[in-house]
């Protein structure tokens, strides 16, 4: 039981002020995001700063000041799984955005819909204003959303405010978090609304509070454990102050970002002996309007309510019996949802989906091995594309100019037997760039043609705008597992440049159009073929970043690692692996894993920081000038962006193999990183 708040730690005097200097204000485009506050999309937030004030001719009042008043919440409601959802039949229909109406009409369920949105909307007062409010403390004013309220001490005789109050309560619970806020997320830095933090993928924060000069006195704030055995790989969605995450296996939890209190939890029951690859991982979330989307290990793709997580829809992607899994975390597109599948390593054909947010519906599918009468299916020997590969299962960019998808693709199948599958094998080990709208392939990049040493090339790719060869062009940048960094004009596909990154025995180099001069003797044999780099590659599935500061491309390597590759023979068996080949580490040489900073238009190195062992940690870049990254012996640490130099470090106690997050709770700015079987979060003390 919680102890009734101290009303003096909120109420504070309505100043009067023509506009309040605020670092962010308090109002943004979008709605109600679990747990914050903000203008419907499309209207401006400067409109409600100041409103006028009825306590004299000429007052006016900020609107942070308003909404600091703690009588406005009555029997606060803590219990945000009512599962209770506005919707349109609940009030008159809004004209004109916000314009004053006569009348709310209520509806049987409006006093549930009242008490969950009150709960969020006090969130969003601690997390916004700074007011030092307790998780789900409320005031005491009986009535609830009365036709008189009494503003610390203002008294307003007209119904006029609270009006406008509960309409925008109507308005962002109708659509909270719209498509174009998505396309707009380096505008509003305290939140993280994609996977990678913005469509171009850079998974790089804008917030500046931590930087060299102070990181040194980060500490953790909170640590969330989840309740299964298994590693953690997810990478935070972040709603001013809510933290969505996924957890093993189908597991989804909105945390409050103050405190690391679940706020609800979702759990999908998985079937057992599903038979794939790596355990029942999951990456994160989507984001749209209302929703949150989770792909889940028995390939299944869900809808969930944002506010009392709450299933909406559940349609199913592929058959986990011959196993297909989904392990990625899905990319919003205008009103699609777009996820990959996995299983590659145990025959499946892969594919990249679109499916409609409101409903689920299924909009296009992308073969990523064509079949019969398809372009390029005349580089499978046979029937050998039925069980191709070429999985899907690392969430990839977008750029809305363009109306492109890019996304990469896992290895062919079997790994390491080409023999049955003689050709280039498209398209695995490939670039897509994918009509977002109608699912078309627009040009495509192979990176490892015919590969047979397990090189994915599902690697996060990065768009950015650079200059090459003294031209400005849109570019979209990868560092390959294959050990190779690559440029590439993003617009038509066009091979730019591309140089390796770290150790590698198979090539000579690339021809100018970048396909790899294959040097001789590399492929796997019964007796074992030894080349760099190991099945492992250059660098895996966690994420880069780029620096729009240092113009940096900063990279978790793997060195010095080569392996032994084998060649056997298998048969392909539905729901059994189909490798058809192994691997085996040199006896007495020890890898090394290093975070390298690479120039973006070249894959020049600026500099290196060494690591014990590869990492399995991706690399979070900030405008404050650090770059966050973890080691599997469980160090999160920071290095300075500009010479990578080490700053910082904290002993998490688990390994690290999950990409970090910034972000702000109550104006503070925030990162966070799974670690082990735990999320930490960490501030400034």
């Amino acid at each position: 039981m919680m102890s009734p708040m101290k009303s003096a730690s909120l109420l504070r005097p309505c100043e009067k002020i023509e506009r309040a200097p605020e670092t962010r204000p308090p109002f943004s485009k979008g709605g109600l995001q679990g747990g914050s506050w903000a203008t419907p999309s499309g209207l401006d937030s400067t409109a409600f700063t100041p409103l006028k004030s009825p306590l004299g001719k000429g007052g006016t009042i900020s609107v942070r000041c308003l909404l600091r008043c703690p009588a406005f919440f009555s029997q606060l409601q803590a219990d945000t799984e009512s599962h209770a959802r506005l919707d349109k039949e609940s009030c008159e229909k809004i004209e004109d955005q916000l314009l004053p109406v006569r009348s709310v009409r209520r509806s049987a369920r409006s006093t549930q819909v009242e008490r969950a949105l009150r709960a969020r909307f006090c969130l969003w007062i601690g997390n916004q204003c700074g007011s030092g409010l307790p998780e789900f403390i409320f005031s005491q004013l009986q009535g609830g959303f009365g036709a008189s309220l009494v503003f610390m001490g203002c008294r307003f005789a007209s119904t006029t405010y609270v009006t406008l109050l509960l309409l925008l309560l109507v308005q962002v619970a109708l659509g909270q978090v719209p498509y174009e806020r998505i396309r707009r997320a380096d505008s509003e830095p305290g939140n993280w609304l994609t996977y990678s933090g913005n469509y171009q993928s850079h998974r790089h924060s804008l917030l500046t509070q931590i930087n060299p000069g102070n990181v040194a006195r980060l500490k953790p704030s909170w640590v969330y454990q989840i309740r299964d055995i298994g590693e953690l790989e997810t990478s935070p969605i972040v709603l001013d102050g809510v933290l969505y995450i996924t957890e093993k296996p189908n597991v989804v939890t909105a945390l409050d970002g103050r405190t690391g209190r679940p706020l609800w939890s979702y759990r999908r029951p998985l079937p057992t002996g599903i038979p794939a690859c790596c355990g029942p991982v999951n990456r994160g979330l989507a984001i749209l309007d209302d929703m949150l989307f989770l792909g889940t290990y028995d390939a299944h793709l869900v809808a969930l309510d944002l506010l009392t997580g709450k299933e909406r829809w559940d349609v199913t992607v592929g058959d986990y019996k011959i196993s297909h899994t989904i392990t990625v975390a899905p990319l919003v597109v205008k009103d699609k949802v777009i996820v990959g599948i996995a299983g590659g390593d145990w025959g499946i054909r892969g594919f990249l989906d679109a499916y409609e947010a409101k409903t689920g519906k299924r909009c296009w599918r992308l073969w990523t091995v064509p079949g019969p009468g398809e372009p390029g299916n005349e580089t499978w020997a046979g029937e050998s594309w039925k069980t191709g590969g070429a999985t899907t299962w690392v969430t990839g960019s977008y750029d809305p100019e363009l109306n492109l998808i890019y996304w990469g693709t896992g290895n062919p199948g079997p790994d390491y037997n080409g023999d049955v599958r003689a050709g280039d094998n498209l398209y695995s080990a490939s670039l897509l760039a994918i009509d977002a709208d109608s699912g078309k392939l627009r040009w495509h990049f192979q990176f490892t043609p015919h590969d047979v040493h397990d090189w994915d090339s599902n690697q996060v790719p990065v768009l950015m705008d650079g200059v090459v060869n003294g031209r400005a062009r849109k570019l979209v940048l990868q560092a390959n597992r294959n050990a190779f960094y690559y440029v590439l004009d993003r617009t038509t596909g066009e091979f730019l440049s591309g140089k390796p990154y770290v150790k590698q025995t198979w090539a000579s180099g690339l021809d100018v159009r970048g396909r790899p001069i294959v040097l001789p003797n590399t492929d796997p044999t019964p007796e074992g073929t030894l080349v760099y780099p190991g099945l492992g590659g250059g660098t895996n599935w966690f994420s880069p970043s780029y620096s729009p500061s240092t113009r940096l491309f900063y990279v978790p390597a793997q060195e010095d690692y080569g392996q032994f590759y084998y060649k056997l023979k298998a048969e392909y068996v539905p729901g059994n692996i189909f490798e058809s080949g192994g691997t085996r580490n040199l006896a007495g040489v020890e890898p090394y894993g290093a975070i390298k900073a690479l120039e973006a238009e070249t894959g020049k190195l600026r500099w290196e920081f060494k690591l014990h062992a590869p990492s399995s940690a991706g690399v979070l870049s900030t405008a404050g000038g650090l770059v966050f990254t973890g080691t599997r012996e469980g160090w999160f640490f920071a290095l300075d962006a500009a010479s990578g130099k080490p700053l910082w470090r904290f002993q998490t106690g688990g390994q690290i193999g999950a990409n970090p997050v910034s972000f702000l709770v109550d104006q503070k700015q925030h990162v966070a990183i799974a670690a082990g079987q735990a999320l930490f979060v960490f501030a400034l003390e």
